[in-house]
């Protein structure tokens, strides 16, 4: 896949940096699909892309625009004249548009609003009227919208009036005389229907709706769980705003997914390459200060155990073993938990059985895992420690089922945590990788030195 876009990318340089007439480059690059094009363009230069602003047309301009980053996207803003970026950002999904004009500074942003239709600036400002979190504020307006009471005809030629400046046409929005949405229609049933035919028997009114001010995280289920090329956008007296699409769903899903990732780390947000050291400080600091608090405790521990290191001080070599299994195998139940806790319809006996299911699991390769280790670390100290074979099997044996025990609590944690997070209603993906980690040294720590004081000291007199 990779060789493939790099390509097309080679093929696009070749033919704006060649010496066809504007015409024939404009045809050829017609062949290559946008997203092609956008990938291209951050390897030209500042010369060379004014050379295709001046070539592509506008509408070709905008769907290049419409695969950019919104960061490219206002630095290519910035090498036009404002009139042209006026008119392709213009001819882009509301949305889109919106993000690239939130990077653009406050003077050039002004003229380029101004020179905007009177239609596009009321479409910004209601889409910027929306919190970030909201569901608003991902939406587009690029929609086909008919009234109720129209023939099949009379719906066609709306369709074709309307098309000219929406290209979102598969799905049909029908609203009542006072806006509020009524129902879609599919593009194919109104093309195939009689021009004399209501529009009453080609409405779905059961079709799927959100709320503009709902949050992105509360109805991103709702979102995916149909599959739908659009779902209509509604404010709190049910007018139709306008409609979420299918690409940003994905979006949103990507956004998601990247903020669950950057909590699993440990920290607040995502980071980019360009975020500043202060601001990237500020996000993982505070996780780093209930870390080391844990950390703190995790050691003292230790402290508590250090009558067994005195008399086993062998043991000591083999905790990070024990520490590392009962953090990945943590982390390992987190993940699975996290994903399973995106089904909002999960009952709470289907929860007990996630919990069960990954002690099970964790049991299972605790036990293969505590075998192959007793075996393994017991040849080791006979052969190359120098002692007995009754002691170095001893402590194997220990180190076994120290890992055993482990792995099975570790299982537990990992699961529990992010679910009694679901259940006081914070971001289950907060139960960091970090956090469960830490918490399962705590858990190793206890077991490993516990079993060591209890079954090699206190009943096997072990020294050494």
């Amino acid at each position: 896949m990779e060789k493939r876009v790099q390509d097309y990318t080679q093929d696009i340089l070749a033919v704006v940096r060649s010496n066809t007439s504007p015409a024939a480059m404009s045809d050829k690059l017609g062949d290559f699909h946008a997203n092609d094009i956008a990938d291209a363009m951050p390897r030209l230069t500042v010369q060379e892309r004014c050379k295709l602003y001046r070539i592509l047309e506008l509408n070709m301009l905008s769907d290049v625009f419409e695969y950019t980053d919104s960061d490219n996207a206002a630095e290519y803003v910035k090498e036009m004249d404002v009139k042209k970026g006026a008119a392709i950002l213009s001819r882009m999904e509301t949305d889109a548009l919106v993000e690239v004009l939130h990077k653009i500074d406050k003077a050039k942003k002004k003229l380029l609003f101004e020179l905007m239709d009177d239609d596009v600036r009321h479409d910004i400002e209601m889409i910027a009227s929306f919190d970030e979190d909201e569901i608003g504020s991902r939406m587009t307006t690029n929609c086909i919208i008919i009234r109720e009471n129209l023939t099949v005809k009379q719906a066609m030629n709306s369709l074709v009036e309307q098309a000219a400046k929406n290209d979102n046409i598969s799905t049909i929005f029908v609203v009542t005389e006072s806006q509020k949405f009524y129902g879609a229609i599919d593009l194919k049933d109104l093309i195939i229907a009689r021009q004399d035919k209501s529009l009453e028997d080609l409405v779905a009114t059961s079709y799927p709706y959100v709320y503009a001010e709902e949050d992105i995280d509360d109805c991103i289920e709702e979102l995916k769980a149909y599959s739908e090329d659009s779902i209509p956008v509604l404010d709190n007296d049910n007018r139709l705003l306008g409609v979420i699409t299918s690409s940003n769903i994905i979006d949103l899903v990507d956004d998601e997914m990247g903020e669950d990732y950057a909590m699993l780390a440990g920290l607040t947000a995502e980071e980019d390459l360009k975020e500043p050291l202060k601001e990237s400080m500020k996000k993982r600091m505070p996780w780093l200060i209930v870390l080391l608090g844990l950390g703190m405790v995790v050691s003292s521990v230790v402290g508590v155990f250090e009558n067994v290191v005195t008399h086993l001080p062998i043991i000591m070599a083999f905790q990070s073993l024990i520490l590392d299994m009962a953090g990945n195998v943590g982390t390992q139940s987190l993940a699975v938990t996290i994903r399973v806790l995106m089904d909002e319809s999960l009952t709470g006996k289907q929860k007990m059985e996630l919990v069960f299911k990954e002690m099970r699991i964790g049991l299972c390769n605790g036990a293969l895992l505590g075998i192959l280790s007793f075996v393994l670390i017991g040849l080791y100290i006979y052969l190359f420690k120098g002692k007995t074979l009754v002691f170095a099997y001893a402590v194997s044996g220990c180190i076994g089922v120290a890992l055993l025990l482990a792995m099975l609590i570790s299982s537990a944690v990992g699961t529990c945590i992010p679910l009694f997070f679901k259940k006081v209603g914070v971001d289950p993906a907060v139960a960091s990788g970090p956090l469960i980690t830490t918490v399962n040294d705590l858990v190793a720590v206890v077991t490993y030195y516990g079993l060591g004081w209890v079954f090699l000291i206190g009943i096997l007199h072990l020294a050494g």
